[in-house]
């Protein structure tokens, strides 16, 4: 059982391997004397300016070309409309 796990892990760590890893790693340099909250905030910060987070939630489920053209149509025109009533 043990064992199967064990080579499990390998299979998925060569797949990631294979996909370009993990991506940037993050770094957050801690200056002596800050509080540890802060760095927390900053780190978050810096993860979600990345848009790492967004690209997992996409990657999770297929979505098809057609329905992605469809969705960036209807946000465009949505944007446009909130315009279109900000002039008027």
């Amino acid at each position: 059982m043990l064992r199967a796990i064990f080579h499990y892990l390998l299979y998925l760590r060569r797949k990631i391997k294979k996909r370009g890893g993990y991506g940037p790693m993050l770094k957050i340099p801690v200056n002596e004397g800050e509080n540890i909250d802060r760095a927390l905030k900053r780190y978050k910060r810096k993860f979600d300016k990345t848009g790492a987070k967004r690209q997992l939630q996409l990657r999770k489920q297929f979505t098809k070309p057609s329905v992605e053209r469809r969705r960036q149509i209807q946000k465009a025109e949505y944007v446009q409309a909130l315009k279109d009533k900000e002039q008027a």
